[in-house]
């Protein structure tokens, strides 16, 4: 007899507004499995799972195609509380605690356990009914214990470290009863080393009981720990399946990354143009939330185009931002040989540095205001550009402000109805532009460009990278672009670094071997390849 699977997900499509970012997936797990689920960032691993889950966005964006089977039954799971029914679970990257409860209370949450008292047997009323405490510590414990975690039930939430957190979303999870198929999100991100050993040990535990668990990490050491079998998502698409006894690291890594790249003939230099360094970074730490820089080291030339690349959370979206004043920042930073102030947004745009952030909507613009008004409100803040000076006075100088952002929208190909319409009512793309027209309207040498085609579509994203190019073809900009899809940054850059853990793994040339940067992105190149980063 054939055995059923605990999960099978068979020839799942999904797309996003016309973009597939699935494409015929398979994903099979027996009970008592855990098996890992791989991929760079936008491989597709988030979108299968919101299917499993039944999250409100894929219904809401057309919903999906291909059958989902629990137990060799076809199920159609349309909310997260019909998947917790039918017997999945799921620990999320992002904590969903209540800090005023105690951690009993939070694993109990929305399954509380009630005690009848005089008064509800007095009026035969359910709802009259109190909490049993003593009943609820009773399971919070005995999940607790399961993952080995030597804390008190009733201690609240609120100042605890994150680690024991993480620790409270598993157990919260493992407390339910009908639990068949278990989702662990990245759940060693925010642990120690030990705190990650205890948890693979509790999974491991899980596994024992039969409950199917999909393990999602970029830890290549903690999959072949843990895992019996291993999925690869690449792309959207599903590259291969594994048995753990018939791979290992470096290919897992190589699979993780592989691709046809198209390299341009600007990434194919062997050799940098100038070998003058422009900035000097030493001991760079950064306290930007979710992306902690951890004392980076790194040397930027004059007139290259450097990629930062890595997986999300581990630091690279930091650099940028530390640089830039945005969040507090320690370390010894030279500018052409001489010391630029930290935390100190002005002094360094002054100093000849532009910043287009990640953040388009939230710090790059002003949504409600004018094309022209985003393009040159920095230079007029800084350098008191486009002001008409009367003595102690001054007001706008209304004509070279239009001018300049005539000029701009056609230098840089923006879509609009002129320079008067409302930022807002851009698409993702010519909005990305303004951001980049704004920061070229400071005359920087360097541009720091922080995911610069998140959010917009593939025709305007080939258009952006060719903008910066040509920035640094033809005006000997130095640009540093930093970014999550990797095939991007190997298309333009000179050389990448690569962040991990908040520090740099290495620094690779775009051609080196997919092996390589798939190693370093995991965190295990210097482990593995001996090698120091070039």
């Amino acid at each position: 007899m054939l055995q059923k699977y605990a999960l099978e997900m068979k020839n799942i499509d999904k797309e996003y507004f016309g973009n597939k970012v699935l494409k015929g997936v398979d994903l099979k797990v027996k009970p008592g499995e855990i098996h890992a689920l791989l991929g760079e960032n936008g491989a597709g691993k988030s979108t299968l799972m919101n299917i499993l889950f039944g999250m409100p966005v894929i219904h809401s964006t057309g919903g999906f195609s291909g059958e989902v089977s629990m137990d060799g039954k076809k199920i159609e799971i349309k909310s997260p509380d019909e998947a917790m029914e039918k017997g999945i679970g799921m620990v999320h990257q992002e904590f969903m605690l209540v800090p005023g409860f105690t951690i009993a209370e939070n694993i109990k949450l929305n399954r509380e356990v009630l005690k009848y008292n005089p008064i509800s047997n007095a009026f035969k009323k359910d709802s009259l009914r109190f909490l049993d405490y003593k009943k609820m510590n009773k399971d919070a414990r005995k999940a607790l214990d399961t993952l080995g975690i030597d804390i008190d039930e009733w201690v609240k939430v609120a100042g605890l470290p994150v680690g024991y957190m993480q620790f409270v979303e598993i157990a919260r999870e493992i407390d339910k009863s009908n639990v068949k198929v278990l989702v662990f999100d990245e759940p060693t991100a925010v642990l120690t080393e030990s705190e990650a050993k205890t948890l693979i040990k509790a999974m491991k535990k899980l596994a024992q009981s039969g409950i199917a668990i999909l393990f999602i990490t970029h830890r290549l050491d903690e999959v072949m720990d843990a895992a019996d079998n291993i999925t690869i998502l690449r792309d959207g698409e599903l590259v291969a399946t594994r048995k753990k006894e018939e791979t290992n690291v470096l290919e897992i890594a190589e699979l993780m990354v592989g691709r046809k790249v198209e390299v341009t003939n600007k990434a194919k230099k062997e050799e940098q143009e100038s070998q003058e360094t422009i900035i000097s970074i030493k001991n760079l730490n950064v306290d930007m939330p979710g992306e902690e820089v951890k004392g980076i080291n790194l040397d930027i030339k004059k007139g290259e185009i450097l990629g930062i690349g890595g997986l999300a959370g581990q630091g690279k979206i930091g650099i940028a931002n530390g640089l830039m004043g945005l969040y507090k920042t320690t370390g010894d930073i030279e500018f052409k040989g001489e010391k630029l102030k930290l935390n100190d947004t002005r002094s360094v745009l002054n100093k000849g540095l532009a910043f287009v952030s990640e953040d388009r909507k939230g710090v790059g613009l002003l949504l409600d205001s004018s094309i022209q008004q985003n393009i040159v409100i920095t230079a007029m803040q800084i350098k008191e550009s486009f002001l008409k000076k009367y003595g102690i006075f001054s007001q706008l100088d209304k004509k070279g402000i239009v001018n300049h952002a005539v000029s701009m929208i056609k230098k840089l190909d923006i879509r609009c109805t002129g320079p008067l319409q409302a930022t807002r009512r851009l698409s993702g793309g010519n909005q990305q532009k303004v951001c980049i027209a704004r920061a070229l309207t400071l005359e920087p040498e360097v541009l720091l460009v922080s995911e610069p085609t998140r959010g917009i579509d593939i025709g305007a994203k080939k258009l952006v990278l060719d903008l910066l190019v040509q920035l640094n073809d033809e005006l000997g900009m130095t640009v540093v672009i930093t970014s999550s899809e990797l095939a991007e940054l190997r298309s333009i850059s000179d050389r990448i670094a690569i962040i991990a853990e908040g520090k740099v793994e290495g620094i690779l040339k775009p051609d080196a071997s997919d092996a390589d940067f798939g190693l370093m992105m995991a965190g295990e190149y210097n482990k593995l390849r001996g090698k120091e980063a070039i």
